[in-house]
C-alpha cells in the first residue's frame, strides 16, 4: 500500500482545523472539521476516533460551553443546534491525547462562523478550563506539518524543550507558538468574521 502524506488546507476555512499526529510511520497533518446544524443539541462523531480523542471531543466541547458568553455565541446555540464533528483521513485509526486544541479550534470556529487560517497547525490537549497541556511526539508533528506547507505551528508551551530535536533548517521555515491556553490559540489560528464572506 502505498502512502500519502497530508497536505495544509487550500484555504481558510469555517469549520476546519489542522493538528498533526504521530503516526506508526512518523507524523502527519489531519484535518478536523466540525458541521452545526439545527437540531436538539446531539453530538456526532465520526472518523475511526479512539476513545481517548472521543473525550477530547467531549472537553472541547465542554470548553466551548463554558465560554459561549466570551465567544459572544447566541444563549441557546448548544440547545438548538447539533454538533458534528468529523476526522477524515479513510479508516485510519486516531487515538492520543494530542488534538483537543485542534477540536475546540474547530468547534469555537464552526459556532461563531470565524474561518480558520489554513497555514496553521496545532498540537495539545486541552483542559475544561481552557489550558492547554503538554504532549509527546513533537519532533514527528513539526516534520509532518513542514512536509505539508504549514507555515504556524502551535504547540503546548512546555513543548519548546523539545524543538531542541528538530533539524535547525526546519526550525527555521516554520513560526512556533507556545501556548498555555485556548485564548492564545484561538488569537493565532482564527480570522476575523469579516474574512468568511469573502
Amino acid at each position: 500500500m502505498k502512502y500519502t502524506w497530508g497536505a495544509a488546507e487550500e484555504q481558510d476555512e469555517i469549520g476546519v482545523a489542522t493538528g498533526v499526529a504521530r503516526t506508526a510511520v512518523g507524523g502527519d497533518v489531519l484535518s478536523v472539521e466540525v458541521s452545526v446544524v439545527d437540531g436538539k443539541g446531539d453530538l456526532t462523531l465520526t472518523g475511526s476516533l479512539g476513545d481517548v480523542m472521543k473525550e477530547s471531543a467531549q472537553a472541547a466541547l465542554s470548553y466551548a460551553r463554558a465560554r459561549s458568553h466570551s465567544f459572544k455565541l447566541p444563549p441557546k446555540v448548544f440547545e438548538e443546534n447539533n454538533i458534528h464533528i468529523h476526522v477524515p483521513s479513510g479508516a485510519v485509526p486516531k487515538d492520543g491525547p494530542s488534538a483537543g486544541v485542534t477540536l475546540a479550534t474547530a468547534l469555537v470556529s464552526a459556532l461563531g462562523r470565524l474561518p480558520v487560517r489554513k497555514d496553521v497547525a496545532m498540537t495539545g490537549e486541552v483542559t475544561l478550563r481552557g489550558r492547554v497541556l503538554e504532549v509527546g511526539g513533537i519532533k514527528e508533528k513539526v516534520l509532518a506539518a513542514h512536509r505539508a506547507g504549514i507555515k504556524t505551528f502551535v504547540l503546548p508551551k512546555k513543548n519548546n524543550r523539545d524543538l531542541e530535536d528538530v533539524p535547525s533548517q526546519v526550525r527555521r521555515t516554520l513560526n512556533f507558538v507556545p501556548v498555555e491556553n485556548m485564548d492564545e490559540v484561538l488569537a493565532v489560528a482564527l480570522l476575523p468574521a469579516m474574512r468568511a464572506e469573502g
